[in-house]
């Protein structure tokens, strides 16, 4: 038996209409480390299929920073399904997969490289930094002019220190 929502539809129509779509505290997060590792990227350009978080046209990389609810990150405790209108939510993220496989499909085609990083891998800070990391070895280069100056170059730990304070 599903259980009711607690909050009434004017409620939850306000919560879902404040869910951001770009700029997330995730996006700003692998940005903010791109960035200090020299890289330099466009955001949300809409010229590319699925409008890519981050671009990297130097790597020909591209990067999608996926919400585990909305993306459905197999294996995940944050891709549940609500229990009210189950069938109505069932068909909008097998939406979402099929978009998201099509997309990637199409970016690969076209010959870049797809990278997905899941809300999941940045929430956590030990995880976040293992992620990113990867993330650097998974764009396969590294840009030769990063400043040895960086306030971030220093020390992975007093970098994601700063970003968890904010």
């Amino acid at each position: 038996m599903p259980v009711s929502d607690v909050l009434t539809k004017e409620q939850r129509h306000f919560n879902m209409s404040h869910i951001r779509g770009k700029d997330t505290r995730p996006e700003e997060i692998i940005r903010k480390y791109l960035f200090s590792k020299g890289y330099r990227y466009r955001k949300n350009d809409s010229r590319y299929p699925g409008k890519p978080d981050i671009v990297l046209p130097k790597y020909r990389t591209v990067i999608f920073i996926n919400g585990c609810f909305w993306h459905r990150h197999p294996g995940c405790r944050y891709a549940t399904t609500p229990a009210s209108n189950r069938e109505f939510w069932q068909k909008k993220f097998d939406q979402n997969i099929a978009r998201d496989r099509k997309v990637q499909e199409q970016l690969r085609a076209d010959g870049w490289n797809v990278i997905v990083v899941w809300e999941c891998e940045i929430s956590k800070k030990t995880v976040c930094e293992d992620r990113l990391k990867r993330l650097e070895q998974e764009i396969g280069g590294k840009r030769e002019n990063s400043s040895p100056n960086s306030p971030y170059d220093s020390s992975m730990k007093n970098y994601l220190l700063a970003i968890y304070v904010c």
